[in-house]
């Protein structure tokens, strides 16, 4: 591990968050010596960003805290194409319309973890829809584009595996890459930037950047990219088996949130402290060094520090104090997550299997068919053994709804309305 001496690389690196650098050296003279503006560029493909964007967020937040600049770069230009790398097929385009609309919820998304405003420190909130869309389109091929190789392009491996399986890659998205360095060469223009950092596929696309300062004469450019995270098991961040973990309170409750977290695998309680709380190391290496029942412990507080970074420490606490009565004293506590069916529909019965579905509980009946062959599925806390039973008024609680459970930590309370 290299021995960094500015604050920013030196609790990048103690915190596992340094995959490659273009410049190990220069990059960290760079930081040590002045304030430094970076980016990272997310695209506004959904009305909030995921936990799987929580590294990167996280990486501003620690920039912003040992003293530079970050940029969060909206990619109000580049999400009208799509990012192709390491994807099986091309997105879905969307209208400017759709963007806009994304964009305001994934704002929301930011200010938990940046201070915005217009100080020489403070975080800035940036749309590459300013300078794409009034591009003069043949200017463009003949002043940016002549600089790149598509020989070079066609073997960066996120275009090579599409090619690869013999997928088909769209012009469209092939200029995708192009727009990202130019991203980077305007971003030091408008604003000093020097570095831009993202996931380690962007590795090519960020280089490019690099390369193409380099032609345009913008100071020297530097790349930081992070490892791309799985769960100890393989399991993609920021996925569950009934969809991704929102950012966005309205998407995902903090409940929910917050036992996403709870549930992490014992390999990873270390790893994940390190990378998505502020936790002094010394505190984590205890909380990481906890054997048999005590990791429990570790992962409640791992779950509490996240969930109260993103919605606020009242909500994480609430969230803590919700699983430890539904666990431990078996309680319904009303602010578990709830579905709303109509009262109609629900006084005729809804069979077991498509309500737990419906409920985000599961992906299909098949899968409930068999945590019910399993043991694993409940209704108000009674285990179900068929799985035709057909659940409706009878089953009402006096506080008027009915308890849904998967396992013994997943909860939903479905309410006649």
């Amino acid at each position: 591990m290299t021995a960094f001496k500015s604050d920013f690389l030196r609790t990048l690196s103690e915190r596992g968050f340094i995959h490659q650098t273009s410049d190990d050296a220069g990059l960290d003279d760079l930081f040590a010596k002045q304030t430094v503006t970076a980016y990272i560029g997310f695209d506004a493909t959904a009305k909030s960003l995921h936990a799987g964007s929580l590294i990167q967020i996280m990486m501003l937040h620690w920039m912003q805290q040992t003293g530079h600049r970050p940029i969060a770069l909206m990619g109000g230009g580049t999400s009208m194409i799509g990012d192709p790398s390491f994807k099986d097929e091309a997105r879905k385009l969307l209208t400017p319309e759709g963007i806009e609309e994304n964009l305001v919820g994934i704002r929301r998304n930011f200010a938990p973890y940046l201070s915005f405003g217009e100080g020489p420190k403070d975080a800035l909130m940036v749309n590459n829809a300013d300078w794409l869309l009034g591009i003069n389109y043949v200017e463009f091929l003949r002043d940016v584009g002549r600089h790149f190789s598509v020989n070079r392009m066609l073997s960066f491996d996120s275009v090579k595996l599409r090619l690869d399986r013999e997928q088909s890659l769209s012009f469209l998205e092939f200029n995708y890459m192009i727009l990202q360095a130019y991203d980077f060469v305007e971003l030091s223009k408008r604003y000093g930037t020097r570095l831009q950092m993202g996931g380690s596929d962007q590795w090519g696309n960020i280089v490019n950047g690099i390369d193409l300062g380099h032609r345009l004469g913008t100071p020297q450019l530097f790349a930081l990219t992070s490892p791309l995270l799985t769960t100890s098991s393989g399991a993609k961040m920021g996925k569950t088996a009934s969809g991704a973990v929102w950012l966005d309170a309205e998407m995902m409750s903090p409940y929910e949130f917050w036992q996403y977290w709870r549930n992490t695998e014992d390999a990873d309680v270390g790893r994940f402290l390190k990378l998505y709380t502020t936790l002094p190391m010394g505190e984590i290496a205890r909380l990481a060094a906890l054997g048999g029942a005590e990791i429990n412990d570790a992962k409640k507080v791992l779950a509490t520090e996240i969930t109260g970074m993103l919605h606020g420490r009242a909500a994480a606490d609430a969230a803590a104090e919700t699983a430890r009565r539904t666990f431990e004293e078996g309680a319904l506590a009303e602010n578990l997550p709830s579905i709303a069916v109509p009262a109609d529909e629900f006084a005729a019965g809804i069979g077991v299997l498509a309500l737990f579905v419906r409920a985000g509980l599961a992906a299909s009946n098949g899968e409930v068919r068999r945590q019910v062959q399993g043991g694993g599925v409940r209704v108000n806390d009674l285990l179900v053994t068929d799985e035709k039973l057909v659940v409706g008024k009878d089953q009402l609680t006096d506080a008027g709804v009915v308890k849904l459970s998967l396992g013994k930590k997943k909860h939903v309370l479905v309410r006649p309305v």
